[in-house]
């Protein structure tokens, strides 16, 4: 078995799979060309039958959690008290974040290699069942030996062989949210109530919903300030802040499929960015004008085409996280979502602090997110 980090643009511009023209376009242009709050270094993991993307940071606080540990478990937890209206327990979840800030930067947990990121807020691992980890896990400690070794995005509806492969292989388990799933969107989700009512919302729109094969610049810039509108904007900044040349890339890769709803001028109005990676599918790009009525029921647009895309394909949909009530109303269960970590490479201090990171998340964190629904 053979892993390879390749780290050279020549060779980079080599590689023609996805993973590899994605790297090489943002190692090429910088990470923040295409999302504007991240400052990684990119770099491709040969396997022996697929390429991950690995993003390497030397550590830094305040950019979005797609690769900041410390956003994902504070920055990011402390907006989302304010964001579900909090009330019950909210003095004792801003002490235990307060405590967990000061052990994530003890381990200086940003300062983190990740393996098979690609920069999203869900990484979908495609049935890689993490054969080669050993060999990775080795790979990496010897090139980075300062830097903990992270992989985001494990859960046991997804990715269960994964998962398991990194506990046996001695990375730390740290959970990190909780992720709205549908196994079977045509069970699911078609028979209800709400999927008609959306449904229904579309026609009475007068909206076009069309899947278009190439985005202009306009209509790239309009995309991406959508989904800016939405998840930005009205959620948190921390969440990836795509730019034009993303929506653009990610298109002409074929890594996300884009479906839009415009209006009789052609404005779009709505969009919904599918990634389908072996038989599931996240919508990572998803986005609508805030600044319309909600009568006009635009987010229940966006939500409909993106579940009705992977429903005709017999893809099982990972919701990710976020609007619970709203997922659950439509066929969506709760799944707790890790975040693996490796420090056996480090000294004994920061092993000690992820381990007891892990440990006050799987007391405290897990239970909360069940009780609150986050």
């Amino acid at each position: 078995m053979t892993v390879r980090l390749i780290e050279e643009m020549d060779e980079l511009a080599r590689d023609e799979s996805v993973a590899g023209r994605y790297v090489a376009a943002l190692a090429r242009d910088g990470v923040g060309h295409y999302i504007a709050n991240a400052s990684s270094r990119p770099m491709l993991l040969s396997l022996s039958d697929r390429r991950l993307p690995v993003t390497v940071d030397e550590g830094g606080y305040g950019r979005s959690y797609v690769a900041s540990p410390h956003s994902a478990y504070v920055l990011y937890a402390r907006e989302e008290i304010d964001i579900v209206g909090m009330r019950r327990g909210r003095g004792a979840a801003r002490a235990a974040l307060a405590l967990l800030d000061q052990l994530l930067r003890a381990a200086d947990l940003n300062r983190c290699v990740h393996v098979d990121n690609w920069l999203l807020s869900t990484n979908l691992h495609d049935g890689w069942e993490g054969a080669e980890l050993p060999e990775v896990r080795r790979l990496l400690a010897e090139r980075f030996p300062g830097h903990l070794l992270i992989l985001r995005s494990l859960d046991r509806w997804s990715s269960p062989d994964l998962l398991e492969s990194a506990r046996a292989d001695g990375w730390i388990l740290a959970p990190a949210r909780q992720i709205w799933v549908v196994d079977d969107l045509a069970r699911d989700w078609r028979p209800r109530n709400n999927q008609a009512n959306d449904r229904r919302a579309l026609a009475a729109s007068g909206l076009i919903v069309e899947e278009p094969d190439r985005f202009d610049e306009a209509e790239a810039a309009r995309v991406a300030e959508l989904y800016r509108l939405l998840y930005v904007h009205r959620y948190s900044a921390l969440n990836p802040v795509f730019t034009a040349a993303f929506i653009q890339l990610t298109q002409r890769l074929g890594l996300i499929h884009y479906r839009v709803a415009r209006a009789s001028d052609g404005r779009i109005m709505a969009v919904a960015g599918m990634m389908a990676r072996g038989d599931v599918m996240t919508p990572p790009v998803v986005g609508y004008d805030t600044q319309r009525s909600r009568r006009e029921a635009l987010y229940r647009v966006a939500s409909w085409m993106f579940c009705d895309w992977a429903m005709a394909r017999g893809l099982r949909l990972h919701g990710s996280a976020g609007a619970a009530d709203f997922k659950r109303r439509r066929g969506a269960h709760g799944e707790i979502e890790y975040m693996a970590i490796h420090a056996g490479h480090l000294g004994a201090a920061r092993r000690a602090t992820v381990r007891a990171l892990a440990g006050l998340l799987e007391a405290w964190l897990v239970p909360m997110m069940r009780r609150q629904g986050w």
